[in-house]
């Protein structure tokens, strides 16, 4: 239910993914004909992380961005969060889990003081939130100073010769797939639902700068619906 807000559409979302949590990490993969590894790994280079830094996977899920972190920093630290509990489990459970710290948390109240974490990222939270501009100020809140924020998510795919072969994609195969594989067709009729009808990735950029980060930049991947984000705490 794209259009729930507010408490309902945490609840929603959190229940949504506690069931879908063991077959999440397959669809993925299948979705996206295995490229999402390579759109987390563009993500995590927009961190430009630093020897020694502490690192926030703000809605980890099972981990995947919080494992490709941790391959990558040097003497760091990673923390992974997550609304919902299930996921985390899982994600605990993969070979490495027991080097990353997970955090059972609300990404509209993340449980950190300020200045924290030299480096915040999320993969596919933001179309889920009830209130983007509010987890876009949290995450700026808890970054150190000249601390950097990447975010990847899925952006409305734009009007050119592609979009009918998208929008099929994603409105019929995608909801298949997930009945198939998962017997849930319901969240995978919510998944592109959220897609169709999350800002734009221009207007994510203005939230961004709003929030009061800088030297704001996205690039476009995927065909155009997904985008890897970049910001900085001034």
């Amino acid at each position: 239910m794209a259009n729930l807000t507010g408490r309902e559409r945490s609840q929603y979302v959190r229940q949504m993914f506690g069931r879908i949590a063991p077959r999440y990490d397959l669809l993925n993969r299948l979705m996206t004909g295995g490229q999402d590894a390579r759109c987390r790994r563009a993500a995590v280079d927009a961190l430009e992380l630093q020897p020694g830094g502490c690192i926030l996977d703000v809605g980890a899920g099972t981990g995947d961005i919080a494992f490709e972190a941790l391959k990558r920093i040097v003497d760091g630290r990673v923390v992974a969060t997550d609304l919902t509990y299930e996921m985390m489990v899982l994600g605990r459970r993969k070979p490495g889990g027991d080097s990353v710290d997970w955090v059972l948390a609300d990404a509209l109240h993340l449980p950190f003081a300020e200045s924290v974490f030299q480096g915040v990222i999320s993969g596919y939270l933001l179309r889920n939130v009830p209130d983007v501009p509010a987890a876009l100020v949290e995450q700026q809140r808890v970054l150190t100073p000249g601390g950097r924020m990447a975010s990847l998510d899925t952006t409305p795919p734009r009007k050119n010769l592609l979009k009918p072969f998208i929008d099929f994609y994603m409105h019929r195969v995608i909801p298949l797939l997930g009945r198939l594989i998962t017997g849930d067709s319901a969240a995978y009729t919510y998944l592109p639902d959220t897609t169709a009808s999350f800002i734009p990735a221009e207007k994510l950029a203005d939230l961004m700068e709003q929030a009061g980060f800088s030297g704001v930049s996205f690039v476009r991947r995927l065909f155009g619906v997904m985008a890897v984000h970049r910001g900085q705490k001034g």
